[in-house]
């Protein structure tokens, strides 16, 4: 339920949806509210204060350690077009023999083009091929799809290895979700806030774009969803900063543990826009020093490497510490992992392999390489 102001300069208000009964909640923003009625607490196997040691290590770990019961199964379906268009592979190298080298090499190369593996990342990877099988040391089909999935791992390892969430150990935690219009921010805010309040930690929404209309309104339906409290603007033409630093603010008196904090979408070409972003960073780390802890780019996997001019320009202005990468169920172009990873060296953090609230998935390197090439 909204709660609404009896006073009309109030211009921001909260959602609650708590998870166990609280006391009388303190005024907020000179608003006096009255606690909610108590929701049945969820349960979960990870029950642990903030104010524990290496509450946000641990969460940061179990989180990918839970997913990766399920994450070959999930992996597998959410590939599945990739898959499809690389599946050729095996059919070039099942009768491979010497004498068609080149020509299996050049048929391998144009697969790894069309799933958008881009020039220069094919490029090294089939001349490293044509190297080793030259030299002797890929004497069948076999060996040389299998160096094909350990150069593939090896540029996802080595350039993007940090994939666990980073933050830190002052509270809350707060995470900042930005990218263009329509890559799914909003969505994949909703969806690891369900992530991260599944295994206990306590959890804000910050409603901070404030350019679609339908933006709150659909973050208050993830915060219905997840149980989660919302930070959201009730003036016109509010400014996203103010609306993160409040959010911010509460989160940090009322002893919560993350912050998750929407942005406008917005094109980045638009300097005015992207300057924006900068003033939100500044507006939040003046009430918790270094936050946020980080800048999560989403980024459409069915744009393929169009993606990759905008995750530049995002990370030049803000510094973007992670990527989500959304809707790659239904693309063929899964290759862009790859590509994005090796271009930027920024980490792969989560993707989106479906429709479902459990769909956004930690990224796992193996997992991938296995899935595409399966």
């Amino acid at each position: 339920m909204i709660l609404a102001s009896s006073s009309p300069s109030a211009h921001l208000s909260l959602l609650f949806n708590p998870l166990s009964p609280c006391q009388p909640l303190k005024p907020l923003f000179g608003i006096s509210v009255s606690p909610p009625a108590l929701r049945r607490a969820s349960t979960s196997r990870f029950r642990c204060c903030a104010g524990q040691t290496g509450f946000f290590t641990r969460l940061g770990r179990l989180i990918k350690e839970k997913a990766k019961s399920d994450v070959e199964k999930i992996f597998s379906g959410g590939f599945s077009k990739t898959r499809d268009n690389l599946a050729v592979i095996d059919e070039l190298l099942l009768y491979w023999n010497l004498a068609d080298t080149d020509r299996i090499l050049d048929d391998l190369e144009e697969a790894l083009l069309v799933a958008d593996f881009g020039p220069r990342i094919t490029i090294r990877i089939v001349e490293s091929l044509r190297e080793d099988i030259l030299a002797g040391k890929l004497k069948s089909g076999r060996e040389i799809k299998d160096a094909l999935k350990s150069s593939v791992l090896e540029i996802l390892t080595s350039k993007g290895s940090k994939t666990e969430l980073k933050l830190g150990f002052r509270k809350p935690a707060v995470i900042m979700i930005v990218g263009v219009n329509g890559g799914g921010k909003t969505t994949s805010l909703g969806k690891l806030a369900h992530r991260l309040k599944n295994e206990g930690a306590k959890v804000l929404l910050a409603a901070g774009d404030t350019f679609r209309a339908a933006a709150s309104d659909q973050l208050e339906i993830w915060a219905e969803r997840t149980g989660c409290e919302i930070v959201v603007a009730r003036r016109e033409n509010a400014k996203a900063s103010s609306v993160l630093s409040q959010a911010v603010k509460r989160g940090k008196d009322e002893g919560l543990d993350i912050v998750l904090c929407d942005t406008s979408g917005r094109l980045h070409t638009n300097y005015s826009l992207m300057e924006e972003l900068i003033a939100c960073k500044k507006a939040v780390s003046k009430v918790v020093p270094g936050a946020p802890n980080e800048i999560l780019q989403v980024l459409d996997g069915t744009t393929g490497l169009n993606m990759l001019p905008q995750a530049r320009e995002f990370n030049d202005v803000v510094g973007i510490t992670g990527l989500i990468l959304t809707k790659l169920d239904g693309s063929a172009r899964g290759g862009c992992v790859v590509s994005v990873v090796d271009e930027l060296g920024i980490p792969v953090k989560f993707v989106g392999v479906g429709e479902g609230i459990e769909d956004l998935q930690p990224f796992d390197a193996e997992a991938f390489v296995n899935a595409i090439f399966s």
